[in-house]
């Protein structure tokens, strides 16, 4: 899974540090706001205020070194996918070139005349094999029958078949009484 998502990187002893700094000032910054609030309007007042702007100020600072760590650290990051990309894509390319000089050393083999003969030849052989087959299953001796024949005494088969429906053997197996299996 990491794979596709890629895993959660330490962060580097610079963004640590930065980190820290900047959760020091927020500390700072509540600790001065709350001095504010509680504080009635005098020159005190404003000491406090004017340190808080530095503080944010520095703050903000702080915060644009992160954001601009992230976005080279997001560069970096992004390089090293393009280089990776780049290999991949020199791997897919030499396995291609190997698979068409495969193909092509095999093509030199197969030639299309030959495939062609084999094809007449397999054909012929299928049709003598065929003239084989009629030959031997020939019927010599027996006599020749009409077909009307035929179907009337296949009709009075089936009269006759359907005089014995009542007597099978099978309507007898079929209402034999069923115990259920032991186990």
């Amino acid at each position: 899974m990491n794979r596709f998502f890629g895993k959660v990187k330490p962060k580097s002893p610079r963004a640590e540090s930065i980190d820290k700094k900047i959760s020091r000032l927020d500390a700072e910054l509540v600790k001065h706001k709350d001095q504010i609030k509680k504080m009635r309007e005098d020159p005190a007042k404003n000491i406090v205020k004017q340190k808080a702007l530095r503080i944010l100020k520095q703050k903000q600072m702080y915060e644009q070194q992160w954001d601009n760590l992230i976005l080279q650290s997001f560069n970096v990051e992004q390089a090293n996918y393009t280089i990776q990309s780049w290999k991949d894509t020199k791997t897919m390319v030499d396995a291609m070139k190997l698979e068409v000089k495969e193909m092509k050393k095999t093509y030199k083999q197969v030639r299309i005349d030959q495939s062609e003969d084999l094809q007449r030849h397999t054909k012929d052989m299928m049709e003598d094999a065929n003239e084989i087959q009629g030959a031997l299953s020939r019927s010599y001796g027996t006599p020749e029958l009409d077909e009307d024949d035929l179907e009337a005494e296949l009709d009075a088969l089936g009269d006759e078949l359907l005089a014995d429906e009542g007597s099978s053997y099978l309507d007898e197996a079929a209402s034999a009484p069923v115990f259920p299996p032991t186990t």
